[in-house]
């Protein structure tokens, strides 16, 4: 898919990457294009689903203290009912920010956004625990953040 797109898309994509909050006149001028054209080849590359949103990253530490945890889970068989309500059940909980199924020896892999150790001892045993197949969690605790970004490295451009 990613083919379809030129060099000036692929500039577009990566000024809306460092900024969303640019105007179509800003990031046109920074990628050598008319406001015009540049505007309609952003509305192209949402229609298209290049851009899935445009949101504000919140600064976490403003909010209080918090650390990720990264749940991975052991899964029961699972009928598909019972996958589809555990989908639905951690979509449901705002404090797992992401969610992935693996390969290998565990089957799920959450980052839970935890206050405190404490906290997420409970958020185990009272929510965790209590999702559909779960069978065992090996959880592990972030000390600090190194990188975190929402970046995509992007091809070349043509």
């Amino acid at each position: 898919m990613a083919e379809a797109l030129d060099r000036l898309d692929l500039k577009i994509l990566d000024r809306l990457q460092i900024d969303a909050s640019e105007s179509s006149s800003e990031i046109a001028e920074r990628v050598g294009l008319s406001q015009s054209p540049c505007w309609r080849r952003i509305q192209r590359l949402k229609e298209e689903g290049y851009i899935k949103a445009q949101v504000a990253v919140l600064d976490r530490e403003k909010f209080g203290e918090s650390m990720y945890i990264f749940a991975q889970l052991k899964m029961g068989r699972l009928s598909d009912e019972a996958r589809e309500s555990f989908i639905r059940a951690i979509e449901d909980i705002p404090e797992i920010t992401e969610a992935y199924t693996l390969f290998g020896e565990m089957d799920v892999m959450l980052k839970v956004l935890a206050p405190s150790m404490a906290w997420y001892q409970n958020f185990t045993f009272r929510r965790l625990l209590r999702l559909p197949g779960v069978e065992d969690i090996r959880s592990t605790a972030t000390l600090s953040e190194m990188k975190c970004t929402h970046r995509l490295p992007l091809p070349s451009a043509p």
